[in-house]
């Protein structure tokens, strides 16, 4: 297989954000309606733009209540994310043999910078597509086409790496091969529905998929 090139998706592929995402849909939701939202109800809102989530709850205040999330969500963002097992040392593998590494993401830039800083991820990737920079969210395949230009990379070349099916519909769209992870909290069963080219059980899997030796 002839891959050169790898996005990924950061939350819940990369870093695991769910704690501080879960918590910090119920912070806001709970504000605005008290004891309405259990944790089970906002798995749902994993993955999405915020603004199309919450556009579906109160389209009066979709701002307020973004508002309301990123800062809860800024405030707590250190305490609770956390980097998957094996993250780092595979891509830090893959930048090492010169692969192209690229994150497509539906996060502001802002906390982008946060997790991948945090984690200390920050200085492998070439290029972050991020909310700001494009029109279309996942599943649309703009950010990834954006990605690819950005990287002077082939959708025949590349990998698309995520948690969520937005992710996978993603890179069908934009012609890429995908990859799923089973460590998705929606479960690898609901992942597995739309039939990724493969799916890691660990991200270091990917290393054995591309054929390239670990240290």
């Amino acid at each position: 297989m002839n891959i050169n090139t790898i996005l990924f998706d950061l939350d819940g592929t990369l870093i695991n954000t769910n704690d501080l995402i879960i918590e910090s849909f119920l912070h806001t939701l709970n504000h605005y309606y008290p004891n309405q939202y259990t944790r089970e109800d906002v798995l749902a809102f994993i993955g999405p733009p915020l603004r199309d989530t919450f556009e579906a709850i109160d389209p009066n205040r979709v701002n307020e209540m973004i508002e309301t999330y990123r800062a809860f969500n800024h405030a707590h963002h250190d305490a609770l994310v956390k980097e998957y097992e094996t993250v780092y040392d595979t891509v830090q593998t893959l930048h090492e043999r010169g692969f192209k590494l690229g994150i497509v993401t539906t996060k502001i830039r802002h906390t982008v910078n946060m997790g991948l800083k945090l984690t200390k991820l920050d200085s492998f990737f070439q290029c972050i597509i991020t909310l700001d920079d494009v029109e279309h969210a996942k599943p649309h395949p703009e950010p990834i086409e954006k990605a690819l230009a950005c990287l002077q990379a082939k959708p025949e070349e590349t990998l698309m790496v995520g948690d969520n099916h937005h992710d996978i519909l993603a890179g069908k769209h934009a012609g890429t091969k995908t990859a799923g992870v089973a460590w998705t909290i929606k479960g690898r069963e609901h992942l597995a529905k739309y039939e990724p080219d493969f799916m890691l059980e660990k991200m270091s899997d990917l290393l054995s998929i591309l054929g390239v030796t670990p240290h």
